[in-house]
């Protein structure tokens, strides 16, 4: 086993694998920026380095200085966590060339799968049913032209080298067909470097859904089975569950073959998911492959009973895997919502801030993976989502009764964030019902903004008017604030209305 490793990562994430390191008694290095000096991952390693100003590109993204650090630092290995760097081939590549060990697949396996057409190409080849579409990068409006109408639209125009849908259109008639192909490789461009799309039958009202899969470098490859990822907002993953409720255990089994299947054909080693969409009949398709740690391994990790940020290190250090297949059987239900620094009910734009005071749920089965604390500031600089929420329960039906319990727990205030909308859709009767897939938040979204947001407790208000006088003990405070401070109460509503501790100054 390594005695120490370096996390290229920030955030909840570095938080998640650092705790992972320290149980397995390996030292944990940090890498930080301008903005996350104070940040929590940095506070948890056992040692950081500082790697750039606040931008990701002058920091978390420059390679080689990861590489230095990790190499400074003593470490024999980097771990790259999810985003950033962790599907870039020659950051694996180069992390090997160094002498280090790159926690994740080989960068052969990133290579072959990180291109969603070369995908395509391996899926066909080795028999692994796909959406029908195009294997190569479109070449001009003409091309996208023919094969849209021989597919029949609507069709879907995807980046070759994308993710997270950026460079993404629903193209459902050939009026729109060369604006859409246009903005879809000029997104793809920002996003990725790479300009190229292809083009594929767009499958009306499927669900989506995952298998991860685990493999070792001794020839051992499982399928730890499937997540549900259907509710998702413009591509984007929101709410997610382990296992499906449309997924019966001969489905699972195919599902699950069929995915361990695509990571033999990959040559891939460690941790991995399959993405598929699933249809009302029971079909499925190979969308891409996930070559990385998912965010949404929490889930699979408390229904599964495996930690897989452990057996990614175990593994990357030649470790064999112990389990077989039949010892991979789900176990109660695991729901996680991601928490993300947004205003639902303003088209969900980026908040910003510091985080003036966090209380965090606690009770039986539930989790929190988080990267925020009290004091911190939340930029435009990364990505939104401040932590994810994870409960477990021996049914779906208490799975949501206990999300809905643990988010009412929930208290972030200074930043708008994403929690009243993630108890909202607890309580739909469709979604209680399992009645999802990736167009039904789409749709529900303007009766669920329409819905009156939760009461914040008074208790709240009172811990909030407490902190700022707290915090002002022995200044000069104005009248107004002496007035908060003296009859919290009073406050309530207006805390209520801006969502955060500071309305009233």
């Amino acid at each position: 086993m390594f005695s120490k490793v370096l996390i290229a990562n920030r955030g909840e994430i570095a938080v998640r694998v650092i705790r992972a390191c320290h149980e397995l008694g390996i030292a944990a290095v940090a890498v930080y920026s301008d903005a996350d000096t104070r940040a929590p991952h940095v506070r948890a390693a056992d040692e950081a380095f500082h790697i750039g100003p606040a931008p990701s590109a002058e920091s978390y993204l420059r390679g080689q200085t990861i590489i230095d650090a990790a190499l400074k630092s003593g470490a024999q290995a980097i771990h790259p966590g999810y985003g950033f760097l962790s599907e870039r081939e020659w950051f694996a590549r180069a992390v090997r060339e160094a002498g280090l060990v790159f926690v994740g697949p080989p960068a052969e396996a990133i290579a072959a799968m990180g291109s969603k057409t070369a995908a395509r190409q391996l899926a066909v080849a080795a028999g692994v049913p796909v959406v029908p579409g195009t294997t190569e990068p479109l070449r001009d409006e003409r091309e996208a032209r023919e094969v849209a109408e021989r597919f029949g639209y609507p069709v879907l125009l995807k980046a070759a080298a994308g993710g997270g849908g950026k460079g993404m259109r629903i193209v459902r008639d050939t009026k729109t067909l060369a604006s859409s192909l246009e903005m879809a490789r000029r997104e793809a461009k920002a996003a990725f470097g790479d300009d190229a799309v292809y083009v594929e039958k767009y499958i009306v009202g499927p669900r989506h859904v995952e298998i991860q899969i685990l493999g070792d470098a001794h020839g051992t490859m499982l399928s730890l089975n499937e997540r549900e990822c259907s509710v998702q907002r413009r591509h984007q993953k929101m709410i997610e569950e382990a296992p499906s409720v449309a997924v019966n255990p001969e489905l699972r089994r195919r599902m699950g073959e069929t995915a361990v299947r695509a990571g033999r054909a990959a040559g891939y080693v460690n941790a991995g998911t399959c993405e598929f969409l699933l249809d009302a009949k029971g079909e499925f398709y190979f969308l891409e492959m996930n070559t990385r740690l998912q965010v949404e391994h929490p889930v699979t990790e408390l229904v599964a009973g495996i930690d897989l940020v452990q057996w990614q290190l175990r593994v990357a250090a030649g470790e064999r895997l112990p389990f077989v297949q039949n010892d991979i059987v789900p176990r109660g239900w695991a729901m996680e919502c991601r928490i993300t620094s947004e205003d639902p009910s303003n088209g969900f734009l980026p908040s910003t801030g510091r985080v003036r005071y966090l209380h965090l749920p606690s009770g039986p089965g539930v989790r929190w993976d988080g990267g925020i604390e009290a004091g911190n500031d939340v930029t435009l600089h990364y990505d939104p989502m401040l932590a994810k929420l994870i409960v477990w329960a021996p049914t779906r039906e208490l799975a949501i009764a206990r999300m809905h319990r643990a988010l009412d727990e929930l208290v972030i205030a200074g930043v708008e964030t994403s929690r009243d909308f993630h108890m909202r859709v607890m309580e739909d009767d469709e979604f209680r019902r399992g009645e999802i897939e990736i167009q039904w938040l789409e749709r529900r979204l303007p009766s669920l903004l329409a819905v009156e947001p939760p009461r914040e407790k008074p208790r709240i208000a009172a811990i909030a008017a407490a902190l700022l006088a707290d915090r002002d003990r022995g200044s000069p405070r104005s009248r107004q604030e002496a007035s908060v401070a003296a009859a919290p109460a009073a406050a309530t509503d207006a805390w209520k209305r801006a969502g955060r501790i500071e309305a009233q100054r």
